[in-house]
Formats: C-alpha cells, sequence, structure tokens
C-alpha cells in the first residue's frame, strides 16, 4: 500500500487518503463525464478501491480526482481525471497532474498510458505523447451491461 501523502496550495489540497474521498463528488462528476457517464457506480467504487487516488479539496469539498492504476515500476494507467467545472481555469488541473507524476512510489514508472479527447496539450506537458506503433496495442473492451 503507498504511502499518503498530502499537498497544500493556498486553500486546496491533493491528499491520496482514501478515507477523504466523497463517493458521492465522484460519481456525480463522472456521471456527466464522456469517458464515464453509463459506468455504474459499483464499478467506480470497486476501481477506486483498487487505485492509488489523488483527490483534489477545496477545504473539505472534493473538486478534482486522479486515478492511477499500476505496478508501480512497469506500467502505470491514468484515468479519471476531473476538476469540477466551478474550479478549471485555475491551473489546477496542472498541479494535480505533476503531483501524480512526481508521487515518490511512481517516478520510475517506466510506461505510462492514458486515453483523452480534449486535453492532449495538458498531458504533453508531462511528457505523454502519442502511442508508438500503435498496430502492435490491442485490446479487449466489454461495454457495461444493463445488469451491471
Amino acid at each position: 500500500m503507498p504511502q499518503i501523502i498530502e499537498f497544500h496550495k493556498d486553500k486546496f489540497t491533493i491528499s491520496t487518503d482514501p478515507s477523504r474521498l466523497d463517493m458521492d463528488a465522484i460519481c456525480g462528476f463522472l456521471t456527466r463525464a464522456y469517458w464515464a457517464s453509463s459506468r455504474p457506480r459499483a464499478y467506480t467504487e470497486r476501481a477506486i478501491e483498487h487505485s492509488l487516488v489523488f483527490g483534489l479539496y477545496d477545504g473539505d469539498r472534493q473538486i478534482g480526482l486522479a486515478r492511477v492504476v499500476s505496478d508501480y515500476a512497469v506500467f502505470a494507467y491514468l484515468c479519471d481525471v476531473f476538476i469540477h467545472e466551478q474550479y478549471r481555469g485555475q491551473d489546477l488541473g496542472k498541479w494535480l497532474i505533476q503531483t501524480v507524476m512526481e508521487h515518490p512510489e511512481l517516478k520510475g514508472v517506466r510506461r505510462w498510458l492514458l486515453v483523452t479527447n480534449d486535453a492532449h496539450g495538458l498531458y504533453q506537458q508531462y511528457g505523454f505523447e502519442p502511442i508508438q506503433n500503435p498496430e502492435r496495442w490491442m485490446q479487449n473492451f466489454k461495454p457495461f451491461r444493463p445488469e451491471d
């Protein structure tokens, strides 16, 4: 289990403490996100339970999130990154991604992946680039079923 870390900037905090996560706020945002709008809450809860999660807070209010799935050596997948609409334009997304990338247990990870429709410019600032040799990559994608 990675150590819990907290960083402070003005009135904001980024924390990896799972006890601080507000699942109602997280799931509420994800229902408005293009990548997760159809994801059942139980899947989000299970995914968070098995990930390193960086919560972004204004006081006690959850206003952002970044989730990392990793083996802490070779591979990390950055996902479910969001900043609440009311807090955008304050460079909080940059601070969140920088904090993720500088986490002591993730610094040495060899390969990072993420998927985005519209935030390429943000992630390029932190070394992300299009996949080389995409023809080598494969996926096994299973849409959520109504009974999920």
